[in-house]
């Protein structure tokens, strides 16, 4: 009987993530939390013979949010570029999950033409330890450019 090793499963911490807006290309360092989602639409198919909705994939949306540490002003200057002159821009993020004591490797995944949906503009609190923001977007495809792995430790 084969078993997960712990030591394969993936530490949280040991990722990056880079965002490339304009054509330049940064490190993401700022990033505490970064989850992105793809949800299917479906339609309700109702047949003859049988009494039970059936559901029938249509499309597909991907959105996310992630919440970063408040030392960042780069989404705010992209909001506020929106909110002046109605540019809007779209931009990529690379997420590399790579934790050296697993034997799964690294996976990249590719999101493209992320979007932001909120930014807050200012922020205070005299209750933090460390200003945090969460920011949601939305993203139109993605690209798995590497694949973990299969883990090499597996118990038996």
């Amino acid at each position: 009987m084969t078993f997960l090793r712990a030591s394969d499963t993936l530490s949280g911490q040991e990722g990056r993530a880079y965002a490339t807006i304009n054509g330049q290309t940064e490190e993401m360092f700022y990033v505490k939390t970064l989850e992105a989602t793809v949800e299917k639409q479906k339609a309700e198919v109702k047949t003859l013979g049988r009494r039970g909705v059936q559901h029938k994939a249509t499309g597909w949306s991907g959105s996310g949010t992630m919440t970063i540490f408040y030392m960042t002003s780069r989404f705010r200057q992209m909001m506020l570029e929106y909110m002046k002159t109605g540019i809007d821009q779209y931009f990529s993020i690379i997420v590399t999950n790579e934790d050296p004591s697993s034997t799964v490797g690294a996976q990249r995944i590719m999101l493209k033409d992320v979007n932001l949906d909120s930014v807050i503009m200012a922020s205070l609190d005299t209750e933090s330890d460390a200003l945090e923001e969460e920011v949601a977007f939305t993203f139109e495809d993605v690209e798995l450019v590497q694949p973990f792995a299969a883990p090499a430790n597996a118990g038996q």
